[in-house]
């Protein structure tokens, strides 16, 4: 069984500076699970068959303007209903002043009531991209994550390859460090992967023959990041002299981490090679590659070739 993720709705109140006009309880206690909302217009008009009572539920404009036009007692019966069904926070936007009979009925069943300043619109598309991070699906990866020519780049390999040695060597030359050793990485959305490093070694990298050192202390600020869109994977590995590796680059190859494919490439690692520069190239290629362009494509088309063709100078090379 897949395991949940939460959000405390006083995460929520911080992150968007909601004004708390009531709750029953600390906010710190009450966790959210469900990423999606709900904006009760249906159920305050008596529709409750689909209803989800764990959504956060969004009044906005409308919906006071209908509850208004409704007679006092109808009013009040639709609210006891909508309450009833303990939702676990409902958010007023727009800064509209609340009615007195939804501030007494949301006390009497108990269910958080906040209010924003923003329009519907923003806040719940705000929200919603914000709970889809904070709950979405995540593993932890052994590897480095880092941003190289705004590309974010996984690297992966077994112990003692080299990827932090390359990741300072990257860092020294511009780019920004996000994880180092464990790279916690979400799955945003069914097309994008963002990985983080946990709180307590955020900024930290071991570094074999020196020990632990802090890029954000020894590099400045501008050395790293919180959190990257993961763009490509990159697996280092010892350079064998029995392996083909790719030489033309013509076919893309991916890697599928939590059910999103990712392009990756295996970079083989051997006394000489620059591994920051051919990282950092590889980065730039795979922009390039997003933006329609593949070197390795044009240069067939140029020699009247087509991936057959590819292939037989491939093999040729690794006679």
């Amino acid at each position: 069984m897949a395991k949940e993720f939460t959000v405390s709705l006083q995460s929520i109140v911080d992150k968007f500076t909601l004004e708390v006009v009531q709750t029953p309880d600390d906010l710190n206690k009450i966790m959210i699970n469900n990423a999606d909302i709900n904006r009760p217009g249906l159920q305050l008009a008596g529709f409750y068959e689909y209803f989800d009572h764990e959504r956060i539920q969004i009044i906005g404009r409308a919906e006071v303007a209908y509850l208004e036009q409704c007679g006092a007692e109808i009013r009040i019966q639709r609210l006891r209903k909508f309450f009833s069904e303990k939702p676990p926070a409902v958010i007023i936007t727009r800064g509209q002043e609340i009615m007195p009979e939804m501030q007494q009925t949301a006390l009497e069943y108990k269910v958080p009531l906040l209010l924003s300043e923003e329009s519907t619109t923003v806040f719940v598309s705000k929200l919603v991209a914000y709970l889809m991070l904070e709950l979405a699906p995540r593993i932890t990866r052994h590897g480095v994550l880092i941003e190289v020519y705004g590309e974010g780049m996984l690297i992966l390999g077994d112990s003692g390859v080299g990827k932090s040695e390359t990741a300072i060597e990257l860092v020294k030359r511009g780019h920004r460090l996000v994880a180092d050793d464990a790279v916690e990485i979400k799955k945003a959305s069914n097309i994008t992967l963002v990985g983080s490093s946990p709180d307590n070694i955020r900024h930290f990298l071991e570094l074999r023959g020196i020990g632990i050192i802090n890029a954000r202390q020894l590099f400045g600020i501008g050395a790293v990041k919180v959190s990257e869109r993961i763009d490509m994977v990159i697996e280092l590995e010892m350079w064998n002299p029995e392996k083909i590796y790719d030489r033309m680059g013509v076919d893309n190859h991916y890697m599928t981490i939590l059910g999103v494919k990712v392009p990756s490439l295996t970079i083989p690692v051997k006394p000489g090679r620059n591994l920051a520069v051919i990282l950092e190239v590889a980065a730039m290629n795979n922009r390039q590659k997003k933006m329609g362009y593949n070197a390795a494509q044009e240069l067939l088309d140029n020699l009247g070739l087509d991936l057959e063709g590819a292939d037989m100078i491939t093999d040729y090379e690794n006679q």
